[in-house]
């Protein structure tokens, strides 16, 4: 990580394209392993599952958020008997409270989509950039 920071300094300002590619290519990591993780109970749930890019605020800063699809809510907002509203994924990821008082945990899909491969994400975050950069490089 120190070696391509240098390089970054090197190169001056960072171009934009080559931190959009390499946040990318570390957030399609947990996105896959999101999907993988996530309960089959009618599929919905895995393919309202996106990847969307935050809107930058700072030149040199790409994030990308791995999220439920906002266009799908209508699939997602469910209804009680009782006229009680609830966001499905947010039960399934969380967990939730049955009648009878009850504990149902969370699959926490989405989290562990991210925490068990930080290390993979980096590498691969490092790895499109250094690339990026070096090829920035020798075209300088």
């Amino acid at each position: 990580m120190k070696e391509l920071e240098r390089a970054m300094k090197r190169l001056g300002k960072v171009p934009q394209t080559i931190v959009t590619q390499a946040a990318r290519a570390g957030a399609t990591i947990p996105l896959r392993a999101s999907k993988a993780n996530a309960p089959e109970d009618t599929g919905d749930l895995k393919s309202g599952i996106i990847m969307k890019k935050e809107r930058r605020t700072k030149i040199g800063k790409a994030v990308y958020d791995i999220m439920m699809d906002p266009a799908k809510n209508d699939i997602f907002v469910k209804t009680t008997k009782d006229g009680t509203r609830y966001y499905y994924p947010a039960s399934m990821e969380y967990g939730f409270m049955t009648v009878d008082g009850g504990y149902v945990p969370g699959y926490r899909f989405l989290r562990r989509g991210l925490v068990e491969n930080v290390t993979r994400i980096e590498s691969r975050v490092i790895e499109v950039a250094g690339k990026a950069v070096d090829k920035a490089w020798r075209a300088r």
